[in-house]
């Protein structure tokens, strides 16, 4: 073979050798970034839902809030109303707890929507449901049975939290051993039906304002000595210079409207929120 015959067969050989290198490496990168996109987080989508649940007795309307694109099941949250009934704010909260990750279902214990539009109603509303701890039980029950059913819920991690009536509402499930991970409360009372007994699985979160008439001191006394008597995980906390319903945007005009000792506080509001955020994570 002629020198220049070999050099051509040379170069045609590291031609192909090259072409192969070349095609091999553009394989690979194309099934990297395929891989990667594969992979990528999608961006939060919040999907809400109106849901109806019933006990044997009573229709309840909720409202289901999530990550439409969430690849892996999520914790459930419970979001219980202030004495008003499920309204908008209740809702709203739920939507902030799916932005975080979580499936929220903000419940209806007073039964089809029902909302008071002046305290004397929401007072009686409360009363009927708090009056009758059985009833209760069974319609908060229908509501977690019917958060546990979801297919994006994981039914081993759930929680509860609620404002005022709610929080009350909440802190009584715990009481009575409901299978809950954690139970937040929020301006709420805690002179309640069932008081803390060695039967609670969760952990407690109270934010409350150190000058709510609402809360007399000697009721958080009583709380606190029964919960520290069942070595409950729990944490009280009382912002100062805040009263009731510090959570809510609408509290100083319902305040002044019903001459109420209502007020809201940014920074009580904002500080309880990131204590809520902080039991969630070390829960979950």
């Amino acid at each position: 073979m002629t020198s220049i015959l070999k050099y051509i067969v040379i170069l045609t050989f590291v031609s192909v050798l090259i072409g192969c290198k070349n095609k091999t490496s553009s394989e690979a990168e194309e099934s990297s970034k395929s891989k990667l996109e594969d992979n990528a987080e999608l961006p939060v989508s919040i999907a809400t839902e109106e849901v109806r649940y019933t006990t044997d007795s009573l229709s309840m309307k909720g409202y289901l809030a999530y990550n439409e694109n969430a690849k892996e099941k999520s914790p459930g949250i419970i979001v219980v109303h202030e004495w008003w009934g499920h309204n908008d704010y209740v809702r709203k909260r739920a939507d902030m707890l799916a932005e975080m990750g979580y499936v929220a279902l903000a419940i209806d214990m007073y039964g089809d929507g029902k909302l008071a539009k002046h305290p004397d109603d929401a007072g009686k509303f409360a009363m009927n449901v708090m009056g009758n701890i059985e009833s209760a039980k069974e319609r908060f029950t229908a509501a977690l049975e019917l958060l546990k059913s979801q297919k994006f819920v994981d039914a081993d991690k759930i929680a509860a939290i609620g404002y005022c009536f709610g929080g009350s509402v909440a802190l009584t499930m715990a009481n009575s051993g409901m299978d809950l991970d954690a139970v937040a409360a929020f301006h709420s009372g805690v002179q309640l039906p069932i008081m803390p007994t060695s039967d609670i699985k969760a952990r407690i979160l109270i934010c409350n304002g150190a000058e709510d008439p609402f809360v007399p001191e000697a009721t958080v006394a009583t709380y606190k000595k029964a919960m520290d008597s069942v070595n409950a995980h729990y944490k009280y906390i009382a912002y100062e210079n805040t009263t009731h319903s510090f959570t809510s945007k609408v509290a100083d005009s319902i305040g002044k409207k019903f001459d109420l000792p209502l007020a809201y506080n940014k920074e009580a509001d904002q500080k309880s929120w990131k204590e809520l955020e902080l039991l969630l994570e070390e829960v979950f």
